[in-house]
């Protein structure tokens, strides 16, 4: 739908080729503004208390197993305790199981807040982070690190992309996943 808006909008602004006020007019009369500012609110919505969240454990540090700031996170502890942070939202403790809960997305379709996952360990999904836009991601990387930013077009990261997966709270069965996630 979104992308039909655009399409519609700049066909719009092609065809009619009028001064900024006329053509913000007829968006305004077809109610098209009013869509597009709603839509980019929910959206903003959506991911900023995320991201925010997850930015201001940069320098935690990494710790095997971890679930916490206080001791340190790994990767699918980080993201774990972001989401349930921010979202509310408990997803399973491995970074497999956190793939497997979740909607798959195509890497073009990546919005901030959507998981990427990562062949670390040579295996599928065996790491995972958040992204936050323009081909980054924030995640807690390994032994001796921080939680920290990188960049997915780094050679170490694009080599190891695995996909891209997006949390909805309608995709998880929240009582079972919170429930195998216990220890």
């Amino acid at each position: 739908m979104f992308r039909r808006f655009i399409v519609l909008l700049l066909l719009s602004a092609n065809a009619y080729a009028s001064p900024p006020d006329e053509m913000e007019r007829l968006l305004a009369d077809r109610g098209l503004i009013v869509q597009l500012q709603e839509m980019r609110h929910t959206v903003a919505g959506r991911t900023s208390d995320l991201v925010s969240t997850a930015m201001g454990f940069i320098g935690v540090p990494y710790r095997r197993g971890g679930n916490s700031a206080e001791t340190g996170f790994d990767c699918s502890g980080f993201v774990r305790t972001i989401y349930e942070q921010a979202k509310g939202m408990v997803l399973p403790r491995k970074a497999s199981e956190q793939a497997a809960a979740t909607a798959v997305i195509d890497k073009k379709d990546l919005q901030p807040g959507d998981l990427v996952f990562f062949n670390t360990m040579r295996r599928t999904f065996s790491h995972v982070g958040i992204y936050l836009g323009d081909g980054k991601f924030i995640h807690s990387p390994r032994a001796g690190a921080q939680v920290r930013v990188e960049d997915m077009g780094v050679a170490y990261w694009a080599r190891r992309f695995n996909g891209a997966r997006r949390v909805a709270q309608n995709d998880l069965d929240m009582p079972a996943i919170a429930a195998s996630a216990q220890p």
